[in-house]
């Protein structure tokens, strides 16, 4: 089971001229609940600032999160790709990492 989102929101309101006064995305912290399916229990893995803007201790990627995902079923993030404008992409880019520490 999977719950969460790729980008959280920003911890304060935009109050700029124009800004809407509502909350950015922030795809520099984000919270994600994964249960089963190999993955480790009672745990938690990052933390972000005191202020909740950014990740500071074990940054994930939403691309080490499809990884992880991938890994846990048998499919390898990096041989899997498929083909647009004559090229091949992978869904994990080139910087996706399976997060071995959320494992069990």
């Amino acid at each position: 089971v999977i719950w969460g989102g790729e980008f959280g929101r920003t911890p304060v309101t935009d109050t700029s001229e124009g800004g809407g006064g509502g909350r950015d995305h922030n795809h520099w912290g984000f919270s994600m609940w994964m249960a089963g399916g190999g993955i480790r229990g009672g745990m938690t893995f990052g933390e972000t600032d005191d202020f909740g803007f950014k990740a500071v201790i074990n940054p994930v990627h939403v691309h080490d999160v499809h990884a992880t995902v991938l890994h846990q079923l048998g499919i390898d993030h990096e041989r899997l790709t498929y083909r647009y404008a004559g090229r091949d992409f992978r869904l994990t880019d080139v910087a996706g990492n399976v997060i071995k520490e959320v494992l069990s």
